[in-house]
Formats: structure tokens, sequence, C-alpha cells
């Protein structure tokens, strides 16, 4: 979703080719042997894995919404701080919170906990302003968004009536968006029909 959403934002145009991890093409393991999706294969040939790389590749090429706070060094700073902090921490503990659910552990509620460290620090951002960093969204808005999303599945009758409502007004506000339907318009499976489809 983060590598859709980056080259959206960037008015990027290219093509897609859906796949199921399960039936993964030879094209793609010639690509990236290690055979996980995103990958974005440029022009030049040089091949990009990592959805949060795919972000900023798009977003360097345009970036009309100023997503990177390019003109403000250290606002770009906390932006990218805040994404490791998603990558590095926030989603290792959603991981563990998920298989909890799954598998009826009975230590969901500390790993639900160690998860909330990162929405507390998110809901805390969202007291005074819409979006993570201000008025107008950043890259960590949608850089994180998917990862809270999945954090609010896990138990949303629990989510729902937690202290986190500015997160909860942020994420609907995504949720709800064009650019959010766009994101996750489904195409044929590439495996089926050998075509390329225009990705917008």
């Amino acid at each position: 979703m983060r590598a859709r959403l980056g080259i959206l934002l960037a008015n990027q145009q290219v093509y897609i080719r859906e796949i199921v991890t399960k039936d993964k093409p030879e094209e793609l393991l010639e690509r990236s042997p290690k055979g996980t999706v995103p990958v974005l294969v440029l022009p030049n040939g040089k091949v990009i894995e990592q959805s949060l790389d795919v972000m900023m590749w798009a977003l360097q090429q345009n970036d009309p919404q100023d997503l990177l706070r390019s003109s403000n060094p250290s606002l770009s700073v906390q932006i990218h701080q805040l994404i490791q902090h998603n990558d590095n921490e926030f989603i290792g503990h959603l991981e563990k919170y998920r298989a909890s659910i799954r598998y009826r552990n009975d230590d969901i509620e500390h790993r639900r906990n160690l998860c909330e460290t990162f929405i507390s620090d998110l809901e805390v951002k969202l007291n005074h302003h819409d979006y993570l960093f201000g008025d107008s969204p950043s890259l960590a808005d949608f850089a994180v968004m998917p990862f809270v999303s999945q954090f609010v599945r896990v138990e949303k009758k629990w989510f729902v009536q937690s202290e986190y409502q500015n997160v909860g007004r942020w994420l609907r506000t995504h949720l709800e968006s064009k650019l959010y339907t766009q994101v996750m318009k489904q195409y044929p499976l590439w495996n089926d029909i050998k075509q390329d489809c225009l990705f917008r």
C-alpha cells in the first residue's frame, strides 16, 4: 500500500503487475530473487524492493504537496524519525499483537500495550492539528497509516472505545479519501493475463 500511495501522491506513471505471493511469476524472481512485494523496476533496470524506498523515489521525482518538507530540514528529520520508529519498533510489536489474537494467546493485553506507546505518540501529535506534523499531510502520515489501520483492525471494538479519538479521526480521513479508493483498486492478476496495466 505504501508504494502505491507514494506513486499516486507523486503523480508518477507506472505499469502494475498484480500477483499473489503463492504463485510468483518467474519474471518477479528474476528481478528480485527474495520474491517479496513491492518491486519497482526503473527504466534503467534499477530495482527498488522496499515500500518506503519506492515512496522516496517517487516523491523525489515530484512532490506537489511538499510531503518531504524539503525546505525545512529539521522538520524533515522529525518526519523520518517518526517513520523509523514505526518501521523499526511499532511494526514488530504489531505483528506479535496480531499473532496473539490469531492464536488466542494470554498475552494480548501486554502486546497491545507495547503497540500503544507509538499510538499514544500519534494521539498527542494530533491534539492540535489534523495531521501528524501540521495542518497538511506529510510523508509520515501516509507512511504509517497502513500499519495504524492494521492495529485498529486487530481489536476494533476495543479501539473505538479507547482514548485514541484523534487517531481514529485521522485514520477515517485517510480511509474515506479518494486516494485510498485508488490505492485499493484491484487489477487483473498478471499471471492470468500476462499483460501490464497502467496504475492510476
